[in-house]
């Protein structure tokens, strides 16, 4: 090891500085991109139940306009929003 090199991780260990940026910022952009995605699967799940509980709030016009009977309609509607 030269001599810059060597007061460069002698300063860094010094003043509490991580030798290696780079990894934490790697783990800091995983864990953004697992937090996103959670945050997107969670947001599917919502907008199924949603869906679910407007299908509960519609006439028999309606679901017949949709191609759905009322029994399919209700059997859906009930189901839990992870299913």
């Amino acid at each position: 090891m030269n001599t810059i090199a060597t007061m460069r991780h002698s300063s860094a260990a010094l003043s509490g500085q991580s030798t290696r940026p780079s990894a934490q910022r790697g783990f800091v952009t995983r864990l953004v991109r697992v937090l996103r995605s959670l945050a997107r699967w969670i947001d599917n799940l919502l907008d199924r139940r949603r869906s679910r509980l407007a299908l509960l709030e519609m006439t028999d016009d309606q679901l017949k306009d949709i191609g759905v009977t009322r029994c399919d309609a209700h059997r859906e509607g009930i189901r839990p929003f992870w299913d």
